[in-house]
């Protein structure tokens, strides 16, 4: 990891006696106080414990002890996940009164170890369902490149602090593109990482689909992250301890499509922008491009309604299906419509879609080989409105299903990376997704490396500076 990326430079800082943990946790608690009010990101903080924590680090690296590879780096974390001390809302009023987490959550663990300190929580829709941060306990989440839209979901709150340069790393987790979505829309770098290479403890409401995973602003801090996170965990059957950077660095074949569902046209803004991002990689890589349409990649099924056929009545069990049925009047009118066809899905819908769901993994196994990517827009939408919504005129509740890209990887358990591709004309950043073989997470990176090179991004939306500017 160089020192020239943020996460790096800040780590490189501290250990080196440049810059005291405490004063970067200062910073950060300023930062957000600051910042956050226009974009409501952040809902809760642990700034005096923070504080005690970095003292303490700050007095063992004086005294000679070792440094991690995030020392006294702080973070946010994402309110899915448990941190000690913090109670986990998961964005519902319904766990407003939740008692407060005896134990850190498996992400937030491992970044403790590696040196970080864990400063907060940031917004996500109720229960992680949604495709935009809203919910009924701490309200909507707005996008530092063009507040009155949608940073994305279910990660959002995390992405909208990262691209305001509230902090260097704010936690994420994808279950149906929740880190891949956010990363789009803020202008970011994010992977969801090949199912199995960051072990899930507690095993996730959608089983096969969830995974935690980073996403950053620029590729070395993504690299360092998944580094960090990666690791088998027991009781996980899923997870390996394969050597993920053994990959091959290089594609071979670039596939491309605007879609890998029957959805629908893109809307001709986001096609253009595809069209460009695919070109552009394209040149970056030396390879020429192989389009295909959606019936091309999938004859038989539909991975992104399958998708909806497994998560729903998922989360329905994992909440209790008498639960969910006696409090839908008390939740967010996109969760409440999401479990609500939970409940009406019944088994043997349930178990068509799991089998079929082997089907789909073999076919992009067939497709990708150990060398060929594909690419797609992250994102199949220009952007939505803050609270979810597409257009004003509509009600708020589900986004639709042909707004999304990203449900295929969760469903195969296959990597993919969003790069930050330039904006839209609405103002908000467009995101290329690209899609690699199973456990080729390093060559994603290395296609990562390679854009970045090329096609260098802002680390922060326009009007904010980025973190690392506190140790300059």
């Amino acid at each position: 990891m160089s020192a020239d990326g943020t996460v790096g430079a800040i780590a490189s800082a501290v250990a080196a006696r440049r810059v005291r943990a405490v004063d970067l946790v200062r910073a950060a608690a300023e930062r957000i106080d600051r910042l956050d009010p226009a974009l409501n990101a952040v809902v809760a903080m642990r700034t005096d414990a923070a504080l005690e924590e970095a003292e303490r680090l700050d007095q063992a690296l004086d005294d000679g002890s070792p440094a991690g590879p995030l020392a006294g780096v702080p973070v946010l974390v994402k309110d899915l996940e448990d941190v000690t001390g913090m109670r986990t809302t998961k964005g519902s009023a319904l766990l407003a009164e939740t008692a407060p987490a005896v134990m850190d959550g498996l992400t937030p663990s491992r970044l403790r170890r590696a040196g970080a300190i864990l400063i907060g929580k940031t917004n996500l829709p109720e229960f992680a369902t949604e495709g935009y941060t809203a919910n009924l306990l701490f309200g909507a989440t707005g996008n530092p490149w063009a507040p009155e839209w949608s940073p994305g979901g279910s990660s959002g709150g995390s992405a909208a602090a990262l691209a305001a340069g509230m902090i260097p790393i704010a936690t994420g987790t994808d279950g149906g593109g929740s880190i891949r979505i956010p990363a789009a829309l803020c202008g970011l770098v994010g992977i969801k990482p090949t199912r199995g290479l960051i072990g899930r403890r507690p095993i996730p409401d959608w089983i096969d689909f969830s995974t935690d995973g980073p996403f950053a602003t620029n590729v070395q801090d993504l690299r360092l992250l998944l580094q960090v996170e990666a690791g088998p965990v027991r009781g996980d059957p899923e997870s390996f301890p394969l050597p993920w950077t053994a990959s091959p660095q290089r594609p071979e074949v670039l596939l491309a499509a605007q879609r890998t569902s029957d959805l629908g046209p893109l809307p001709t803004a986001v096609a253009h922008a595809f069209d460009s991002a695919v070109a552009a990689l394209a040149d970056v890589l030396a390879l020429p491009v192989r389009w295909m349409e959606p019936t091309e990649i999938f004859s038989d099924g539909d991975p992104d309604l399958d998708w909806f056929t497994l998560a729903a009545p998922e989360h329905v069990s994992a909440l209790g299906r008498d639960w969910v049925h006696d409090s839908l009047d008390r939740m967010h009118p996109g969760v409440a419509a999401f479990l609500r066809e939970g409940l009406e899905i019944g088994i043997d819908d349930y178990l068509g879609a799991r089998r079929r769901r082997y089907r789909y993994v073999d076919r992009l196994d067939t497709l990708l080989g150990t060398s060929t990517v594909l690419l797609t827009p992250t994102v199949a939408a220009e952007g939505w409105l803050a609270d979810g919504r597409l257009t004003a005129d509509q009600p708020v509740g589900m986004l639709p299903p042909s707004v999304y890209s990203t449900a295929l990887q969760n469903m195969t358990g296959h990597p993919a990376i969003s790069l930050p591709a330039g904006r839209s004309p609405n103002g908000v950043p467009f995101g290329l997704q690209v899609t690699g073989p199973r456990f080729a997470d390093a060559m994603l990176l290395d296609i990562a490396d390679r854009w970045q090179q090329a096609n260098p991004w802002p680390r922060t939306a326009p009007g904010y500076s980025p973190f690392e500017t506190v140790i300059s």
